[in-house]
C-alpha cells in the first residue's frame, strides 16, 4: 500500500511540474515592497487609468495606424561561434514571428473560435495592430553592434538575476535564461521601458521549433506562446482566473486584486490546465475562457485575446509610448518605396524589385504561425530583380521579411 502511495504521489508530482507557472505575482511582491519602486509603479498605474477612461471605448488602435515597437532579445548565457550565434537570431526571430501573429490575431488557429464562440456571448476576439520589430538601429553604445545588427546580445547583459538593464532601456527587452524553479516566465505587471525592464522566459519555453545547442522548446510549450502570456503582463494585463468578486469588471484595484479589470474575460478565481474543450469548465457563473493566451493551458490550445483586453493593452501602450526609443529601428516610409512584391497573391513564386541596387540583403518568409518556410541571404547582388521559389506552400496568408544595410521592412503575402 505504501509503494502504490508513494507511486501516486511521484506520478501527480510527475504531472503537476509539467503545469505552466508564471512568476508574475513573486515580481509585483517585490515591488510593492520597495517603497521607491512602489510609489513609481501606482504613479504609472494612475497615468493609465486615466488613459482606459479616455479610451473606454476604443477596442483597437485606428486602422490607419500600426504600432511599431522597438524589440531586443538577449541571451545572457550565449557566448560562442558566429555560426552559433546565428542560430540564436534565427531563434529570436521565430518568436517575435509569433507574437506578431498573436497579437494581431493572425494566428492560424484563431479559426478555432468559430467553433467555441457560442459558449462565450458578449466576447469577441482582439488585437493589437502591432508589429513587433527587432532594433537595427542606433544601438547603446558599448554593445558591440552597429548599424544594421539585430539587436541580439550574447552574454553581456541582463546578467545574474538582473530583471533591468538601463543599457536598453526604451527598447521592449526579452530575455532568455533560467526563469526560477519551475518557473516558465515572468514579467512585470505592467512595465517600463524607460528603466530597461524586460520579460524572462525559460530556456525551454523561448520560440518554436528546433532550437539551438541549449534551448529547445519542449513540449507542450514549444509553440512560443509563453512569451505571447508574459508580455500580456508586460501590457498590464493580468491573468484571466484572477477572481470572482469585482463589482465593476472596468475598475482594477492593484494593492488588492479581485479580478482582471476586463469586462469581456468571464471571471473565475481557478487557473486551467492541459488542453480543456470549449464550455468543459465552468467560471465564477459562466464558462472558463481557456483558450484565452491569460490562463495556463497548453501553447497549443491558447489562441486569442478579447477585444477588452486589447483595449487596456492599447491604454497601457498608450501610457508608455513616449518611454520607447523613436531612432533604433529603420525608416518604414523609406524602405517600402525601395522595393516591391509581386504578384501578390502568387502561386509560390514571386519577385522582388528594388528601385535601387542593394548589394547585401535577406529574405525570410514565414506563414501566421511565425514558422521560418525560406531564408536566404543575397551577398553582392547585381541586379534590381530578386525571384523567390517557395516549395509547395499551402494556401493562406504569409509575411516576407526583407533586410537590408536600412533595416527590416514586413510585407503580407497571400498564397493561392
Amino acid at each position: 500500500m505504501k509503494l502504490k502511495l508513494l507511486f501516486a504521489l511521484l506520478v501527480f508530482q510527475l504531472g503537476f511540474s509539467q503545469h505552466r507557472t508564471c512568476g508574475m505575482h513573486e515580481v509585483m511582491q517585490r515591488i510593492m515592497n520597495d517603497p521607491a519602486l512602489r510609489a513609481s509603479y501606482l504613479q504609472q498605474q494612475s497615468k493609465f487609468k486615466t488613459e482606459l477612461q479616455k479610451n473606454s471605448n476604443t477596442t483597437t488602435a485606428s486602422p490607419n495606424i500600426v504600432i511599431r515597437i522597438p524589440v531586443a532579445v538577449h541571451f545572457p548565457n550565449v557566448s560562442t561561434t558566429s555560426t552559433i550565434k546565428a542560430c540564436f537570431r534565427t531563434l529570436a526571430q521565430s518568436q517575435i514571428n509569433i507574437l506578431n501573429a498573436d497579437y494581431n490575431g493572425t494566428n492560424a488557429d484563431i479559426s478555432n473560435w468559430a467553433d467555441d464562440a457560442s459558449f462565450y456571448p458578449g466576447t469577441n476576439t482582439g488585437n493589437l495592430q502591432v508589429q513587433f520589430v527587432l532594433a537595427t538601429q542606433n544601438h547603446p553604445a558599448g554593445t558591440g553592434l552597429v548599424n544594421g545588427d539585430l539587436a541580439v546580445t550574447f552574454g553581456t547583459d541582463f546578467l545574474g538575476s538582473n530583471d533591468n538593464d538601463t543599457t536598453w532601456n526604451g527598447y521592449l527587452n526579452l530575455v532568455c535564461r533560467n526563469a526560477g524553479s519551475g518557473i516558465l516566465g515572468y514579467s512585470p505587471l505592467g512595465g517600463r521601458p524607460n528603466i530597461g525592464d524586460c520579460v524572462v522566459i525559460a530556456r525551454d519555453a523561448f520560440g518554436s521549433g528546433a532550437g539551438c545547442t541549449g534551448y529547445v522548446p519542449g513540449a507542450p510549450y514549444n509553440l512560443g506562446r509563453t512569451l505571447t502570456h508574459e508580455l500580456g503582463h508586460f501590457f498590464n494585463l493580468d491573468h484571466t482566473f484572477a477572481g470572482c468578486g469585482e463589482a465593476n469588471c472596468a475598475v482594477y484595484n492593484e494593492q488588492n486584486p479581485d479580478g482582471d479589470g476586463v469586462c469581456d474575460t468571464p471571471a473565475t478565481d481557478t487557473e486551467s490546465y492541459d488542453c480543456p474543450a470549449a464550455g468543459e469548465t465552468s467560471g465564477c457563473s459562466d464558462y472558463s475562457l481557456t483558450m484565452n493566451y491569460m490562463d495556463y493551458v497548453n501553447d497549443a490550445c491558447m489562441y486569442m485575446f478579447t477585444s477588452g483586453q486589447a483595449a487596456r493593452m492599447l491604454a497601457w501602450y498608450n501610457t508608455i509610448a513616449s518611454q520607447f526609443k523613436t531612432n533604433v529601428l529603420a525608416n518604414e516610409e523609406f524602405l517600402q518605396t525601395q522595393f516591391s512584391l509581386y504578384p501578390n497573391p502568387s502561386k509560390g513564386s514571386f519577385t522582388i524589385e528594388f528601385k535601387e541596387l542593394t548589394s547585401n540583403f535577406s529574405v525570410e518568409v514565414f506563414d501566421i504561425t511565425g514558422k521560418t518556410i525560406f531564408e536566404n541571404n543575397f551577398d553582392q547582388a547585381s541586379n534590381l530583380l530578386q525571384v523567390i521559389n517557395l516549395d509547395k506552400p499551402a494556401s493562406g496568408v504569409y509575411f516576407v521579411n526583407v533586410k537590408s544595410d536600412n533595416g527590416i521592412v514586413t510585407k503580407k503575402l497571400i498564397i493561392e
